[in-house]
């Protein structure tokens, strides 16, 4: 199917996303880039942003709902990531039911007419966006960083220096078990010796 990149590339967001959220703690929630300009969302408002977000994309603009209401009923990490995985497999399923023309036709996108592919596009980089922010608050919270697209300065440094993806979960059900039970990510082996900048001495 000509927009069968677009499906796969939303169910590895999923797990993207979530990745990203358990590695979190529950204590971090409350947190902003910079704890007295409340233009940084906290951790929490983050992931409601995520969920309401969504949400309001892909029934607006792409016709797709789903059975529970965007957020959880507790807004904690746990509660968060368990919603999101239900809520984002429902969609993918109903991304994977479409026929090329429904990609193709026309809907609004705030003030403009765009194609379905154009609107899924765009929410997918909405959503790497987010995230990167994201990777930033964790990193100033002094937590180690799995992979996200590729190697990390936890997971060995640069990819010039043959550094390795490491996903905290290797799948959204590992992700939901691991989590639920305390916490089961992958290890970690550090930066390396080298380090993770293209320019060390500067």
């Amino acid at each position: 199917m000509r927009y069968g990149f677009l499906v796969e590339t939303y169910e590895t967001e999923r797990l993207k996303v979530l990745g990203v959220w358990s590695m979190f703690r529950d204590e971090d929630l409350p947190v902003r880039p910079r704890a007295t300009d409340r233009r940084g969302r906290s951790v929490h408002e983050q992931m409601v942003h995520q969920c309401v977000g969504e949400d309001l994309w892909f029934r607006t603009m792409l016709g797709i709902g789903t059975r529970e209401p965007a957020l959880p009923e507790v807004e904690q990490r746990l509660d968060f990531i368990e919603r999101y995985a239900t809520s984002s497999a429902e969609r993918l399923d109903a991304l994977r039911s479409q026929p090329e023309s429904w990609w193709e036709g026309e809907t609004r996108f705030f003030d403009a007419a765009r194609s379905r592919a154009w609107v899924v596009v765009r929410r997918i980089a909405h959503t790497s966006h987010h995230r990167g922010q994201q990777t930033a608050v964790l990193r100033m919270l002094g937590r180690d960083l799995h992979s996200n697209y590729g190697p990390t300065a936890d997971t060995g440094g640069l990819m010039r220096d043959h550094a390795p993806v490491i996903y905290a979960y290797s799948s959204i059900e590992e992700l939901l078990a691991g989590e639920r039970a305390g916490g089961r990510k992958a290890p970690l082996p550090g930066p390396g010796e080298r380090p993770p900048t293209e320019r060390p001495g500067s």
